[in-house]
Formats: C-alpha cells, structure tokens, sequence
C-alpha cells in the first residue's frame, strides 16, 4: 500500500504544476479574448466576428506598445499618463505595488534597480537572498534611511509578502543572478525537486 501511495503522490505532483501553469495561461487568453472580443464587436458586423480574434488583437496590441516604448515621446506620453494614476488616491498604491512586482520578473541586466543581493543576519552565519529596492533616500522623511544605506526586500516563501529592511552598504552582498531566478528560489523555498537527495550530517 505504501508503494501505491507513494506512485499515487508523484503522479499528483508531477501532473498539478502542469495542470496549474495550463490553466493560468488558458485563463489569461481566454480573459482578453472576453475583453478584446467585446470591443471589436462594436466595430465589426458579427457576421465578419470569429473566435479568437479578440486573442489576435491582443498580442497586436501589446506587441505595438512594445515597440512604441522604443520612441521618446511615447514614453514621455506614459510617464505622463503614470504621473496621472500616481496622483489618484488608492489607485496609486495598487499601480505602484504592481509595476514595482513585475519588475522583479523583468530580466533587464542593464538596471542596477531590483539587484538580487544576499544579506547575512547579525550574529549569525545564516543568510536571506533580497533584492535592493532603493539605494537613495533624498525624497524621503528624515530617519527612513541614510546614505550609507540601501533598502532591500526580503521575500517569503510560498506567500506573496515579505519584509523591506534598510541595512549598511557593506553588508549586503550583489550575487550573480537573474531576478526570477532569485524570486524563484525564494518563493519555492530554494526546493530542489531534481538530482541526488540532500545529504545532512549526523
């Protein structure tokens, strides 16, 4: 019994993260199809609509503001739109706390902002890995932070949250790696589900 629940539980634990990550992206589609669907109905007969174009119409869209960002005066043009939001009482906060979470999924090697970091706790030899969030504290009340300080956010795992400590400069660590490689690590607890199992001393 026990080897046909051990079978039974791989098989659950192999299946579900496919299942789940199949879900997530069908869900996403079918969530601008809805939307985009909509919209092209008002500006086609639904005799010329066919499923999926609202999908199409979406990837266009997202690929045109895409390459939009590349030229100056659309960027002015979103900085200004972001400057309006940021003005908005309670949509600011839930615009910032977004765009500032998926930018630790973007992999831009070029920005110094997000850099993932290790950070040793004090009298200890154990360490959290973070990412550094800020490194000046000019625009910000007296006491926040000083300028031999840096703010980092210390994820945790398996939960959307975390902590956002200010520490010295000399005490944070840069480590080579990509940022949803570090937010990976840290919201799966560092799980190694492949390889030879971990060996701990007596």
């Amino acid at each position: 019994m026990k080897s046909i629940a051990r079978i039974f539980l791989t098989g659950i634990l192999t299946i579900l993260p496919i299942l789940a990550t199949i879900y997530l992206v069908v869900w996403l589609f079918a969530a601008m199809e809805r939307f985009l669907g909509k919209q092209l109905l008002y500006l086609l007969p639904d005799e010329y609509y066919r499923a999926g174009m609202g999908l199409l119409a979406a990837l266009i869209l997202v690929f045109l503001v895409g390459l939009l960002m590349q030229a100056w005066l659309f960027r002015q043009l979103i900085k200004a739109g972001e400057s309006i939001l940021l003005k908005l009482p309670l949509i600011k906060v839930v615009y910032r706390a977004l765009k500032d979470l998926f930018g630790l999924f973007s992999d831009d090697k070029n920005s110094e902002a997000l850099q993932v970091v290790s950070v040793r706790l004090p009298g200890t030899d154990m360490r959290l890995l973070g990412f550094v969030t800020r490194a000046d504290f000019s625009d910000m009340p007296k006491g926040v932070g000083n300028e031999n300080e840096v703010a980092v956010y210390l994820p945790m795992s398996y939960q959307v949250g975390g902590y956002t400590v200010m520490i010295p400069r000399d005490q944070v660590i840069p480590v080579p790696m990509s940022r949803e490689e570090a937010m990976r690590f840290v919201l799966t607890a560092g799980l190694k589900t492949e390889g030879k199992q971990i060996a701990l001393p007596h």
